[in-house]
């Protein structure tokens, strides 16, 4: 079923609640959308590290989330962001928090007969902080790992992709006072699946790494 011409998901609107990003925007209106930059640069910074542009002109934010590649950027800034997935049916809609939404490799909540519509995000707040990293192979591969990070207030989340069946949430390392803490708390947040190039223990040592880099930036003042 081709749902390209359904051009009410094809918009990003700023309501009073938040922002909300139709599940036909693609990567690359992501990447330059002003409104994105402002309230939500998490998804902006991210934005440049998915594929070549070729891609991102094509690829769809609602295709990346109903797909649900562990290794891919946007579950994961979905989780750090705390947003609610919007899907619809002949029945309407409904809306589910993306830590609900994963269920597993290439698995979604999505009932029989729903789609993706969109995804809503709340409005951080003033003293909002976000960083995305990754590491790759190459320039446009999948990631190795990888962390999109969100400081809200006293609030942390970091939500690793490539470090599970699904985006990861880490609240232990993420409750840790410090980021050598963080690190030893880690261990028992990720149990990161080996690949054909990397060990668990690679991969787990490659997440401390962008966690403590993550860390500095956001504790860095401005």
């Amino acid at each position: 079923m081709d749902i390209t011409g359904l051009q009410e998901l094809a918009g990003i609107e700023v309501r009073k609640a938040g922002v909300r990003i139709g599940a036909l925007v693609t990567h690359a209106r992501i990447e330059s959308a002003p409104e994105v930059a402002k309230y939500l640069p998490l998804l902006a910074q991210a934005a440049p590290h998915i594929a070549h542009v070729a891609i991102r002109n094509a690829g769809t934010f609602g295709g990346s989330l109903a797909f649900a590649d562990p290794a891919a950027e946007w579950p994961a800034c979905c989780l750090a962001l705390e947003a609610q997935i919007v899907l619809a049916s002949a029945k309407g809609e409904r809306r589910i928090a993306a830590a609900d939404f994963f269920k597993g490799l290439y698995t979604t909540a999505l009932a029989p007969g729903e789609l993706v519509v969109a995804a809503e995000f709340p409005l951080p707040g003033k003293d909002a902080r976000g960083t995305f990293l990754e590491l790759v192979r190459r320039r446009g591969d999948y990631a190795i790992v990888g962390l999109a990070a969100q400081r809200n207030g006293s609030g942390l989340r970091l939500a690793f992709l490539g470090a599970g069946a699904t985006a990861v949430l880490a609240r232990h390392a993420a409750a840790a006072a410090n980021p050598k803490l963080a690190a030893e708390a880690l261990e028992k947040d990720l149990d990161p699946p080996a690949d054909l190039y990397h060990s668990s223990a690679t991969k787990l040592h490659l997440a401390k790494v962008l966690l403590g880099r993550a860390w500095n930036t956001l504790s860095t003042p401005r």
